[in-house]
């Protein structure tokens, strides 16, 4: 790995002293500007524009879910084969231009066949460019710098989110349009910015204290800590569908609180994760904070379970004090996921890793709003206890399955990977 310099004391900069972890957030906030420009602006375009219905666009996102969850072992497979930023090299324009291909969709079978390419492209990239950044930096760094850059990622998006309401607002062909474009170009910035950052390789001496890499899909413990994490992922679930029609359907409070909730979520993260993330610095730790947000996210489905039916003030005020509570739990179960997919995986193969513990993400993103309509949505507050139990039983099991004794696949006298973090 690369070592950076540590930041002088007293500096005071919006950007980090370290030149890699520099360049990786001004990639990041690049990339995440031009995010939130799409995100914003892309069901309006779709179904005003492009001329889809709902369930049109929600069965194309599906099967795009679906393609993006099972891109992520090839990506970072290929990824270990071949180089993580030249593989980024090549993926950044050919995001571009799938964007690009929005601009001339037609009808539902060419918006299909647009969107799954351009996730896959997505989250082939995501793998890769998380693969580079366990390469490009200190293991005792890791925890920090993605906290960082996770919080860059959120101001990126708000950013993005907040130029988005121009082209909203004049709600037309040429200005979607716009958006896409400089959706587009900001991959190619990103791809710009490769430029500089050493390649990801895993050192001769690493492979030689390692042997053969492990293989990610015949890992026991990696696969249970990865699914438990993507039951953890649900809460996004419940941030996007679940709190919202709550709020507007069984809440006497104003439907301009889902705004204000989506606004407290980022900001928390923005300003907090990277103080969040100061305890996690081992698998141990890493567990113990997934635990801790797994019991704060049932309390939290508690306490918006509480809003239904209620005056407005009470109803308002336990939605605040939930989504606190959501936000909190947030922070440290991003932590400990990433150390956890960091620290249990093989250094010789992260990017194949990567891909694993990422496709239990995107997984979880395919099937949350099916699990949030089914509990929270269909149920009341039976349903809202129940998705809390589920939440609070995936954090307490994390602890025992990191710690689990991992199946070897490899012979009898080869040596047993020591999953303590790598320096």
């Amino acid at each position: 790995m690369t070592a950076t310099t540590a930041a002088p004391s007293g500096r005071r900069s919006l950007l980090p002293a370290e030149p890699v972890l520099r360049r990786l957030a001004v990639m990041t906030g690049v990339n995440t500007v031009g995010n939130g420009l799409y995100y914003s602006v892309s069901a309006l375009y779709f179904t005003r524009q492009v001329g889809l219905s709902a369930g049109q666009l929600a069965l194309g996102l599906g099967a795009a879910g679906v393609a993006g969850m099972l891109a992520g072992v090839p990506f970072g497979r290929l990824a270990d084969r071949v180089g993580h930023r030249r593989l980024l090299y090549v993926l950044g324009p050919l995001q571009g231009l799938a964007v690009l291909g929005y601009v001339f969709v037609h009808g539902f079978a060419p918006f299909v066949a647009a969107i799954v390419v351009a996730t896959v492209l997505e989250r082939g990239a995501v793998v890769v460019r998380s693969a580079l950044i366990a390469h490009l930096l200190p293991a005792a760094d890791q925890v920090r710098s993605r906290a960082l850059l996770r919080s860059v990622m959120n101001a990126g998006l708000m950013l993005g989110g907040a130029g988005a309401m121009i082209a909203l607002q004049l709600d037309s062909h040429w200005a979607y349009a716009t958006v896409l474009v400089l959706d587009a170009a900001s991959f190619a910035a990103t791809s710009l910015l490769l430029r500089g950052l050493p390649d990801a390789t895993v050192p001769a001496g690493e492979r030689e204290r390692t042997g053969r890499p492990r293989t990610a899909l015949a890992d026991r413990r990696y696969l249970l800590v990865a699914f438990l994490h993507a039951v953890l992922e649900l809460q996004f679930a419940m941030l996007e569908i679940g709190i919202p029609l709550w709020i507007a359907v069984h809440t006497s409070a104003p439907r301009a609180l889902v705004a204000v909730v989506a606004v407290v979520n980022s900001l928390s993260v923005v300003l907090f994760q990277v103080r969040a993330s100061r305890g996690v610095v081992d698998i141990r730790s890493a567990a113990r904070a997934c635990a801790r947000g797994g019991i704060l996210l049932g309390a939290a489905c508690l306490v918006y379970a509480a809003a239904g039916g209620r005056g407005t003030a009470t109803a308002v005020t336990l939605v605040l004090a939930g989504v606190l509570l959501h936000s909190l739990a947030e922070l440290l179960t991003s932590a400990g996921g990433w150390t956890l997919s960091l620290d249990l995986a093989d250094p010789a193969a992260h990017g194949e890793y990567q891909g694993v513990f990422m496709s239990g993400q995107a997984g979880s993103h395919v099937i949350g709003p099916l699990i949030v309509t089914a509990t929270v949505l269909t149920h009341g507050v039976a349903g809202w206890a129940v998705l809390g139990a589920l939440l609070v039983a995936a954090g307490l099991a994390m602890p025992a399955a990191a710690a689990a004794r991992r199946q070897s696949p490899e012979k009898p006298n080869t040596p047993k990977w020591d999953a303590s973090p790598s320096v």
